[in-house]
C-alpha cells in the first residue's frame, strides 16, 4: 500500500479521537459501576467497537460509501484507536465469510491464548529485572 502523508494524518487524527473516546467511555462505565472488580469499561468499549466496525465495514463493502481516506480515518484510525479488538473480530468474521473457518478459529485461539500468555511472560519479566 502506498501511504501518503495525508492518509497517515487522517489515521493519526482518527487514532487520537478514538483513544480519547475509549478513555472517556471506559471511564464513564467504570464510574457507573465503581464497586465492581470486573472490567466492564473495557468490555463495553470492545463490544461497542465491534458493533461499530461491523456497521462501517458493512457500509464500505456493500455500498462503497467512503473514500480511501475516510475508510482509513474510521476503520484504522478511529476504531483502531478506540479498540483493536474490533479489528480482531472483523478479521475473524471475514475469514469465516471467506470459508476459512479453521483459520478463523486458529486466529481467535492464538491471539487470545498467546496474548494472555505473553502478558503473563511480560509481567513476569518485570518482577525478575
Amino acid at each position: 500500500m502506498n501511504l501518503q502523508l495525508s492518509t497517515l494524518l487522517w489515521v493519526g487524527l482518527g487514532g487520537f479521537i478514538g483513544s480519547i473516546c475509549r478513555f472517556a467511555l471506559g471511564g464513564a462505565v467504570h464510574q457507573l459501576l465503581h464497586k465492581s472488580a470486573f472490567p466492564y469499561g473495557t468490555m463495553v468499549v470492545n463490544l461497542v467497537g465491534c458493533f461499530a466496525i461491523g456497521v462501517v465495514g458493512g457500509l464500505v463493502e456493500t455500498r462503497q460509501l467512503f473514500t480511501l481516506e475516510t475508510r482509513m480515518f474510521l476503520l484504522v484510525g478511529l476504531l483502531g484507536g478506540f479498540t483493536t479488538f474490533s479489528t480482531f473480530g472483523y478479521e475473524s468474521l471475514t475469514l469465516v465469510r471467506d470459508g476459512q473457518v479453521l483459520a478463523s478459529l486458529a486466529n481467535i485461539a492464538v491471539q487470545v491464548v498467546a496474548g494472555i500468555f505473553l502478558v503473563w511472560v511480560g509481567y513476569g519479566l518485570t518482577k525478575s529485572l
